[in-house]
């Protein structure tokens, strides 16, 4: 799994807690970063896991260079500020997304991104002023 914009990291450790094979945490603040690497090593998941201090956009672009896949992507930027449609582009463009993988994308209710070409919105589930969006490839037509 990849985690972007993973601030403490909750979501992709709590992934790995029940039984992620392993997670990408991508954070640009050095000391989120750090307090992501200790807590991995506080529950014995390190092996499992790579913690990137940078920009989400530019460890979308490096991972997708290196042909890395994940099945599932998270993405929780800061609410407000259009990155959601960076980030799917970014996916896609990249090719980062495993062809059955999941994208699950948080932010405000009125930030609601349109999927890119090549995406579907299959889900939405709104709490609150918060609403998690879920995306996949789309299916080709003809193809079971």
């Amino acid at each position: 799994m990849l985690d972007l914009f993973a601030g403490t990291g909750s979501l992709g450790l709590e992934a790995l807690r029940r039984g992620a094979q392993f997670a990408v945490f991508v954070e640009q603040h050095s000391a989120l970063a750090t307090e992501i690497r200790d807590q991995l090593a506080a529950e014995g998941t390190a092996e499992r896991a790579e913690v990137w201090r940078r920009d989400a956009m530019s460890a979308i672009r490096e991972l997708g260079s290196t042909g890395r896949q994940f099945d599932i992507v998270i993405a929780d930027p800061p609410y407000g500020e259009a990155w959601l449609p960076r980030v799917l582009r970014g996916v896609v463009t990249a090719d980062v997304l495993a062809p059955l993988g999941v994208i699950v994308a948080e932010g405000h209710w009125r930030d609601r991104p349109e999927p890119e070409p090549g995406l579907e919105r299959y889900k939405e589930a709104r709490y609150g002023e918060t609403v998690l969006w879920y995306y996949k490839q789309m299916e080709e037509e003809g193809v079971v």
